[in-house]
């Protein structure tokens, strides 16, 4: 239904505004007095089988909701009720940003996938954590932090330290979000010595605290070999909590559709492999000796179990959330077990 009718409706219409449209529809859905406990009969699968305990953090189930859906933290008690394990909000930056100049997402629909340049568009610190403070499910939820753009690479650790610090208290685990290609100059962060500074600092930060907090690093699908190894040993020296695999690519190989060669970062299908590529190199060269989160292309309980099998210990989705509905989290779920 959703596939047949659904999205060939959603799908008329610009992807950006038809993205608030649907979370408008949404909240107002889940205000109705049965709304969230039909949806959670539907689409929720509650099973001890699927639980899982990773950075000290145990998830209902491996499948979360990735960064950049719901960004300003609008939604995230409501899509518990379909069945996430875990919401990642963000990216957030210090100070609320427009982002880049609109029309700045695409859909590719032959290749299902979709380019963005969104740039870090958020509300900022303050509003999201105002969001968070209000917490009503016990979702988990990953606070997904960056830069604002206007910052120079040279101060972009005050920019992470204050997102670090202000979601300190209404967030259970972080990423640092430096693979990005729609904010000038910020990949250039994933070079070896300003990254290794940037955990080190967070770390250090995050130490200070009573009860610290896993902190993640979201890596490009762009990573040379060489650079998956510096990787590795920097999450080694920094001690942080794992790495998250993938952000979107600037790769445009083998895309067919109308807008396939916007400027931004891709995901979806086209992603899938290279994302699982990564998977499966980082967890080989490390001896798996830190958690991985698998992200990229994930549009079926296969393209999930093989994430899994490349050696990701929980996965996200984005896109394929968006080519398949709601009903591919349950899917994924009822395949695991």
């Amino acid at each position: 239904m959703y596939k047949s009718i659904i999205r060939s409706i959603l799908f008329r219409f610009d992807p950006e505004k038809i993205h608030h449209v649907t979370f408008f529809l949404i909240r107002v859905l889940m205000k109705l007095p049965f709304a969230p406990a039909l949806t959670r009969s539907i689409f929720k699968v509650e099973k001890p089988e699927l639980e899982k305990e990773l950075f000290g953090i145990r998830f209902k189930n491996p499948v979360g909701l990735a960064a950049g859906f719901d960004k300003n933290a609008l939604l995230f008690d409501e899509f518990s009720n379909y069945g996430f394990g875990f919401v990642e909000v963000g990216t957030v930056t210090p100070k609320p940003q427009p982002g880049n100049p609109k029309k700045r997402i695409f859909r590719l629909r032959e290749d299902e996938a979709l380019i963005n340049r969104m740039g870090f568009n958020n509300d900022g610190a303050d509003a999201i954590v105002e969001r968070l403070r209000k917490r009503k499910t016990d979702i988990i939820i990953g606070g997904n932090i960056g830069k604002n753009k206007v910052t120079p690479n040279e101060n972009a650790i005050e920019d992470y330290l204050i997102c670090f610090n202000k979601l300190f208290d209404v967030v259970d685990y972080f990423v640092v979000n430096v693979s990005s290609p729609n904010t000038p100059n910020l990949r250039a962060l994933q070079d070896k010595e300003p990254l290794t500074r940037l955990l080190k600092t967070l770390q250090n930060e995050n130490l200070k605290k009573a009860q610290p907090k896993p902190i993640l690093l979201k890596i490009a699908p762009d990573l040379t070999n060489s650079q998956l190894l510096d990787i590795i040993a920097i999450v080694d020296h920094t001690k942080i909590a794992g790495v998250i695999a993938t952000n979107t690519t600037l790769s445009r190989e083998g895309l067919s559709s109308e807008h396939r060669n916007e400027t931004g970062g891709l995901s979806g299908k086209p992603v899938k492999d290279r994302s699982t590529d990564v998977i499966r190199f980082l967890a080989e060269k490390s001896g798996k000796s830190f958690p991985i989160i698998g992200v990229g292309g994930i549009h079926s309980p296969e393209d999930a179990m093989e994430k899994l099998d490349a050696g990701a210990d929980l996965v996200q989705l984005y896109t394929g959330f968006i080519y398949e509905g709601p009903g591919l989290v349950k899917r994924i779920n009822k395949a695991l077990l």
